[in-house]
């Protein structure tokens, strides 16, 4: 009687065809791409049929498959947003890469509002401590946590957030912080503190950018911050004091972008004066 050959027979068969096929394959003797090809026409239906779990396998194959396909599909709408056309296409950003993301969660509100919030992307897309967030208005603020998909981020406003500015178009030195600066009285909710940090002067309407920061961590320079609200009266001080208008309102935040500028790997060049 002849006996019908088992899954394990199978299975064993097509192992020492493999063995044998790779072997031909290193030495170069034969060109195996015909037989490639019948392989692996012949032995996916074998696995199915001998291998363990192989509906199982297919299964999961085919759901990782279409999550990839939905993942990718959600990353397609997200650049193709109007807050993304809007964010990409600030002059303060061009040329510098960004880590497109969307807020996912909320902290515990202060204050002044929410002072933290969750971003969609973590350190598998780029995402480090320490990195400025934007947004299409401006500053949202900086990277304080990063897990492998998600982020944390302090926001603009928080008592402690501190960024140096450069205000009106002379682009005066100056600090703008959550909390009151030192001897004027504590800025409204929904604003910042606003202090030079030396002689110089500002007015309500003048544009506040960032200063920058070394290595452009926490924070890069020439990004939009706000604008002057008011000015306090000198009252002896040296430097001026008044309030900051912030550009981005943290209850509307949507799509942001973390920018993942690299930093200088070579030294900066020296140059001569020309006298």
């Amino acid at each position: 009687m002849r006996h019908r050959p088992t899954p394990r027979r199978l299975a064993v068969a097509a192992a020492l065809l493999t063995v044998l096929v790779v072997l031909a394959d290193l030495s170069g003797a034969l060109d195996l791409s015909p037989v490639r090809t019948l392989a692996a026409a012949g032995l996916g239906p074998l696995e199915r049929v001998a291998g363990p779990g192989g509906d199982e396998a297919s299964r999961l194959r085919a759901e990782n498959t279409e999550l990839r396909t939905r993942l990718a599909d959600a990353d397609r709408r997200l650049a193709e947003s109007a807050d993304a056309r809007a964010l990409l296409s600030d002059p303060a950003l061009e040329g510098r890469p960004l880590v497109l993301a969307r807020v996912v969660g909320v902290g515990a509100p202060g204050p002044a509002g929410p002072e933290r919030v969750t971003l969609d992307v973590g350190s598998r897309d780029g995402v480090e401590v320490d990195r400025t967030v934007v947004a299409a208005g401006g500053l949202v603020g900086r990277v304080v946590a990063v897990a492998p998909w998600t982020c944390d981020v302090l926001l603009l406003g928080g008592p402690d957030v501190t960024v140096g500015v450069r205000v009106g178009s002379a682009g005066v030195l100056g600090e703008a912080s959550g909390s009151a600066a030192e001897g004027a009285a504590p800025p409204p909710p929904g604003s910042m503190s606003l202090s030079l940090v030396g002689a110089g002067a500002m007015a309500a309407g003048d544009p506040v950018t960032t200063l920058g920061s070394a290595g452009g961590r926490p924070f890069v320079a020439g990004i939009r911050v706000g604008t002057v609200g008011s000015v306090a009266p000198a009252a002896g001080r040296l430097a001026a004091t008044g309030t900051l208008e912030p550009a981005v309102d943290p209850a509307t935040l949507d799509v942001v972008g973390v920018v993942v500028d690299p930093q200088r790997s070579t030294p900066r060049p020296t140059a001569t004066g020309s006298g």
